[in-house]
């Protein structure tokens, strides 16, 4: 079996209490700095599976008064890059190659979102494509995003 991916690691540390859960968003939007306007929380990761979420705040609302389609596009591709990253072995490497989105009804309150693989992701010798499909609700369980993110794996070099 391939080891365990850092960020794996690091979540299977952390996640036990919620100051865990905080202190892993932080780290992750140390490393990828753009996520950390939208000031996300990691609920669940494992491989084939992340649920985050995102609160509702000035810096992610838009001119209507809703959650900005832009914030929505962050939180996807936070959560379907980090269950990409334990789902697959630590020999492979993946990056967002294309992203479609749905905006079904107005983004209000906290969101939570769901990224699941389209099929399982291996190791390969060669790069494949990967669909990672991505559900948002609110609070009233109310689907208000999809999308779609096809990731690019490949061999680490």
């Amino acid at each position: 079996m391939a080891r365990e991916t850092l960020v794996m690691r690091m979540w299977r540390k952390l996640n036990g209490s919620a100051l865990g859960r905080w202190l892993f968003a932080k780290m992750v939007c140390f490393k990828a700095p753009y996520f950390a306007s939208v000031a996300p929380r990691i609920q669940v990761l494992e491989p084939g599976f992340c649920e985050g979420s995102i609160r509702q705040h000035r810096a992610i609302q838009n001119h209507i008064g809703t959650v900005h389609a832009i914030a929505l596009c962050n939180l996807a591709e936070l959560c379907a890059g980090l269950m990409t990253d334990v789902s697959i072995p630590a020999d492979m490497r993946w990056i967002p190659k294309s992203m479609k989105v749905n905006y079904l009804h107005k983004a209000k309150g906290n969101i939570r979102a769901q990224a699941r693989p389209e099929a399982e992701l291996y190791s390969s010798a060669q790069a494949y494509n990967a669909l990672v499909r991505v559900r948002m609700m609110d609070d009233q369980q109310t689907e208000v995003f999809s999308a779609e993110i096809e990731m690019w794996i490949s061999p680490r070099s």
